[in-house]
């Protein structure tokens, strides 16, 4: 009935919003999509779409989850007011946050066997 919907923002979704934006966004997504999923940068990419997209708001009845996760996300970039520096500092605040959680959690850093 819909398309592929998650109920966060998946990571499957990141290497389409590549073209979406200048260079910096470009290289943004092309450095994420090299990376694991749980990689600390690919959990802020995707917090960071989780905020602008309104996951926590989306339900199956919701328009945006007919559209599925893919579509409203390149939306969601396409229609971001800021040039590209606005989406990297909510990048750069995103993965201060993932960081700080992994910090409290006791995992301190990603094990270097995941690093880039």
């Amino acid at each position: 009935m819909y398309p592929e919907s998650e109920i966060l923002f998946p990571a499957r979704c990141i290497p389409g919003l590549r073209d979406l934006r200048g260079p910096a966004w470009t290289e943004l997504v092309d450095r994420i999509t090299g990376l694991p999923e749980d990689h600390e940068e690919t959990l802020a990419f995707s917090l960071m779409m989780i905020h602008l997209a309104g996951c926590l708001t989306c339900n199956l009845d919701s328009y945006r989850a007919s559209l599925g996760c893919a579509t409203c996300s390149r939306r969601t970039i396409l229609g971001f007011k800021g040039d590209d520096e606005a989406l990297l500092e909510q990048f750069e605040k995103a993965r201060q946050e993932v960081s700080a959680y992994l910090a409290t959690s006791g995992r301190t850093e990603v094990s270097a066997s995941r690093r880039a």
